[in-house]
């Protein structure tokens, strides 16, 4: 038996799934003529965020702030690098640990990036989104 009798429509599991689905396909279609993927684009956009906020991360704060896998952000990083977007330094209090830096061109395209990912999430949510965001918030962060 399920806890929906009216069927997967009532279920909210169900519908968060295809109203992610959707989502993404957007910010994937926004995202192909910059030539990032979008998980690309998530630790650039974050890369360039801490490092505008003075930090220059490792790797695995880089996964924590993304809320990625370490390996997965290892391989993307890498990616990145072949692209000239990041620069991956020794941490010089740490040797097994490399800090990460947007290039100029990574700096340009991801602020060229983060605009159009805002802009599909100004059309895709709309006038929701003052009321999605803090419940997003609030389930993000496990409560």
């Amino acid at each position: 038996m399920t806890r929906f009798p009216e069927g997967p429509a009532a279920s909210p599991g169900f519908l968060l799934w295809h109203v992610t689905l959707a989502w993404q396909r957007a910010v994937t279609a926004a995202l192909q003529p910059l030539g990032l993927t979008h998980a690309q684009f998530v630790l650039l956009a974050s890369a360039w965020w801490l490092s505008e906020q003075g930090e220059v991360p490792n790797q695995l704060r880089l996964a924590r702030h993304a809320g990625t896998d370490v390996k997965m952000t290892s391989q993307i990083v890498r990616k990145l690098e072949e692209k000239k977007l990041l620069r991956r330094e020794i941490d010089p209090a740490d040797t097994r640990a490399r800090r990460l830096r947007p290039t100029p061109a990574g700096r340009n395209l991801a602020r060229r990036a983060i605009a159009a990912v805002e802009s599909v999430d100004a059309d895709f949510f709309g006038r929701h989104a003052p009321a999605l965001t803090p419940l997003l918030r609030e389930l993000a962060d496990g409560r």
